[in-house]
């Protein structure tokens, strides 16, 4: 990526909203490579703002890479701005996808120590108080495009059977197996965040920026909590599908999630 798209947001909430419009058209794709944008009048009229809140937007969109400005031929989608594709993960096939991701993506370790379980971890994983974890922040990319930043938590018994440079280079769930742990089952649950300065940082974003909040228990076959994962996903470069069946009879005809394999961490 030639030029980092972590940025401030513009000063304003109108031009705010400017901004964060032109940025999820061009993140879904109604905005593609190349394409022109209209001119700072007619983006004013639609937006009903001053041309100088558009040109607050315009600019925080171009300190973060998205769009070019040139004098005489307008403002165009960057060049290379949408070349990487998101990640897509089927909750029905979770576990196969999980496996291929380790393989087909690229993990940067950011942090790596031990120390007492957080409250909230002990609590989650059913661990007595000030048991002693190993705490892991990562960065993984696809293409070379930052798109989760994942901290997770696991039980000092367990992870003195692997190394840092391990963990750099494999897969957690693969480290976890390969300790003994049998992993049986985990549950999960997806909700929404902004990015804070060392995660925009990280994740080549504007700070403040939307991104998929993903919190996950891991459990051996013994019911025991083997690792507690908190990821943060952006939205442009992740997603996560459910399919739905249509079930019942009558007036309790109702859509149910169609879920196969469950478990694992990325």
């Amino acid at each position: 990526m030639e030029k980092s798209t972590t940025a401030l947001l513009p000063d304003g909430e109108k031009a705010r909203r400017v901004y964060l419009s032109l940025r999820d058209q061009i993140a879904d794709g109604r905005l593609g490579d190349g394409d022109s944008l209209p001119g700072e009048q007619r983006l004013a009229a639609s937006y009903g703002v001053s041309r100088v809140t558009v040109r607050r937007a315009l600019d925080a969109l171009a300190d973060s890479g998205l769009i070019e400005r040139r004098a005489g031929s307008g403002t165009k989608v960057r060049s290379g701005a949408e070349a990487a594709k998101p990640v897509a993960m089927d909750f029905t096939t979770l576990m196969p996808q999980l496996v291929e991701m380790g393989q087909q993506t690229t993990a940067r370790l950011l942090s790596f120590s031990y120390g007492p379980a957080p409250e909230f971890v002990a609590r989650a994983m059913h661990l007595p108080n000030a048991e002693q974890v190993q705490i892991a922040t990562r960065v993984r990319s696809a293409g070379g495009t930052p798109f989760s930043h994942l901290t997770t938590y696991v039980p000092a018994s367990i992870a003195q059977n692997y190394s840092e440079d391990d963990l750099a280079t494999t897969p957690l769930f693969k480290l976890l197996e390969r300790s003994g742990v049998q992993i049986d089952q985990a549950h999960q649950s997806v909700s929404a965040t902004l990015a804070g300065p060392d995660v925009a940082d990280a994740l080549d974003v504007a700070l403040g920026s939307a991104l998929l909040s993903l919190k996950r228990v891991v459990r051996d076959v013994e019911g025991n909590g083997v690792e507690y994962l908190s990821g943060l996903y952006r939205p442009d470069m992740f997603r996560l599908d459910m399919p739905l069946t249509r079930v019942g009879q009558g007036a309790a005809r109702h859509w149910e999630p169609a879920i196969g394999q469950q478990g694992g961490a990325p």
